[in-house]
């Protein structure tokens, strides 16, 4: 068959081979009736199999025609006819002078994110069209894309796709997909939907900036089975501005996920350096004005929350570098139900107020009481030494009035010269109450869109009370915004509702505190309590 004499069915001859996978080799060919270049997929049939697994090989080889016939996309490769050549199905497809995403990351290990996300667009383009069409490609990954000399990208290979409606023909026990680009519930076994596709874009383009899939390089496929079906995924590092839609398209469970238009529509946004559109209504954060350094007005960029129109938030997918002296404070614990809240920081204050005017009130009697006793003491034994007592029972009378008069006097001026300490102590420098407010709004900035730039502005202690960043990035990633309400400075503490709305539209607003402390020459979060309303 390597022949470029070689005539299949009569019309097309075959040149020479450009791909091979494992449904098939793929060949560039020219049609000798339409005089154009085509590109032919010649069905393998494995040795050994017999009459029926060998008719079963044939009838996917239709069904995959059938499928691909059904797309008319400029971002898909277009399949012309399935014709018959020694008894076996060739398919007969549209020919595009390319390279697989494959091949390019193996020439530059990694591609831009920027560059990344216009690869997607394309793909998420022709995948949309694909899913109204009633079709799951089910087999999204690198090599299937195809970048054309011109900048065109097309997705290839509908080989193992899924139409409605359509007879299953895989053989049982046959793996359906790449093990590395599945989504966690194809590997569970569970049936493809289009947000199978979604997770496997997501993992292509994940791909594409990081080196690696999303569950690492293991050559052991039930190994790399397993870490895919567990759906744990490393956030990535290189992503940039990709890194929360990545997130969001990677979600384990598949209604998380956005849908295939809504990444669509993130993409294109990133391509352009726009805000996600979807990560804009994400992360519809409260930010002043005066602070455009924090992330565009989308709250986050979790993409299937609806991050993007039909989805997710969206928050900045442009990551920005936090700004100085960013307080972002750990998410806010909630208080379960019937749960006891912490006072907020400024009753306690007011407590300890009363307290210290109890005691000095309380300092000042005890010290009349004690002069009295004295002055009493001292009038008692004058009038022993002068003689006996009914002639000498009124001198303590005087004696008592002009020695006590003047002690309670003494007494009261202590508690005046105690009182100036306090305001002492109090007035020790530290930052301002605008300072405070700014950390608290170029915190919230950051979420729910980048948790992990939120998570550098939190101290140790914070990050303990948070759980750990897993617990954290996972307490955000459920939210589609998080806004920030009436930030007030009191003394070194800030008072603010949290607004939080998930991704499935619950809406609930609560009251915190925060405390501050410098660290690293930063300005972070250090502590954070739930208040009590009212």
């Amino acid at each position: 068959m390597t022949s470029e004499q070689t005539l299949v069915a009569g019309r097309y001859r075959l040149g020479a081979r450009i791909g091979s996978g494992a449904m098939g080799v793929v060949w560039q060919a020219r049609d000798e009736r339409l005089h154009r270049t085509v590109a032919v997929k010649q069905l393998l049939s494995q040795p050994g199999l017999s009459a029926d697994q060998a008719e079963e090989a044939r009838q996917r080889a239709m069904r995959e025609g059938r499928i691909a016939a059904r797309l008319a996309h400029p971002n898909a490769i277009t399949v012309y006819d399935v014709a018959e050549h020694d008894n076996e199905p060739w398919l007969i497809m549209e020919y595009l002078p390319s390279k697989s995403l494959a091949t390019a990351l193996t020439e530059s290990e990694v591609l831009a994110p920027v560059e990344a996300a216009r690869i997607g667009t394309q793909i998420a383009a022709a995948l949309v069209a694909a899913h109204a069409a009633g079709i799951v490609h089910r087999d999204v990954k690198p090599a299937n894309v195809l970048l054309g000399e011109d900048g065109t990208v097309k997705i290839t290979d509908f080989g193992i796709s899924r139409a409605t409606g359509d007879i299953t023909v895989t053989a049982t026990g046959m793996l359906a997909g790449t093990p590395a680009y599945l989504a966690p519930e194809v590997a569970k076994g569970e049936a493809p939907t289009p947000a199978a596709d979604v997770f496997s874009l997501g993992s292509t383009l994940y791909t594409a900036v990081e080196g690696h899939s999303p569950f690492g390089l293991s050559e052991n496929t039930l190994a790399l089975l397993y870490a895919v079906a567990a759906g744990k995924v490393t956030p990535p590092r290189q992503a940039g501005p990709l890194t929360a839609l990545l997130m969001q398209l990677l979600r384990a469970d598949p209604t998380e996920r956005p849908t295939m238009t809504a990444a669509k529509e993130a993409l294109a946004a990133v391509a352009a350096g726009k805000p996600l559109p979807g990560v804009a209504m994400l992360n519809q954060r409260t930010v002043p004005a005066p602070r455009p350094t924090t992330m565009p007005p989308v709250s986050g960029t979790r993409l299937d929350v609806n991050p993007f129109s039909e989805p997710t938030p969206s928050g900045p997918l442009r990551q920005q570098p936090p700004p100085r002296n960013y307080t972002p404070p750990p998410p806010p614990p909630r208080t379960p139900p019937g749960g006891v809240r912490q006072p907020p920081a400024p009753e306690r204050k007011k407590k300890h107020d009363v307290r210290s005017v109890l005691l000095t009130v309380l300092a000042i009697v005890a010290a009349a009481l004690i002069g009295i006793l004295v002055a009493s003491v001292f009038t008692k034994t004058t009038p022993q030494a002068t003689g006996p007592g009914p002639t000498t029972t009124t001198a303590p009378v005087t004696t008592t009035k002009s020695t006590t008069a003047p002690r309670p006097t003494t007494t009261t001026a202590r508690p005046t010269t105690t009182t100036p300490p306090p305001s002492t102590t109090t007035a020790a420098p530290g930052p301002s109450a605008a300072e405070l407010e700014g950390a608290l709004r170029d915190y919230y900035a950051l979420l729910p869109a980048n948790p992990q730039a939120a998570w550098e502005l939190l101290t140790d202690k914070a990050r303990v009370k948070s759980k750990g960043f897993e617990a954290f990035s996972g307490f955000y990633g459920d939210m589609e915004s998080v806004e920030l309400l009436n930030p007030k400075a009191d003394g070194d503490k800030v008072t603010a509702q949290i607004k939080f709305v998930t991704k499935k539209g619950k809406s609930s607003q609560e009251p915190y505190v925060y405390a501050f402390a410098q660290q690293d020459g930063k300005l972070k979060i250090d502590n954070f309590t739930q208040a009590r309303n009212g």
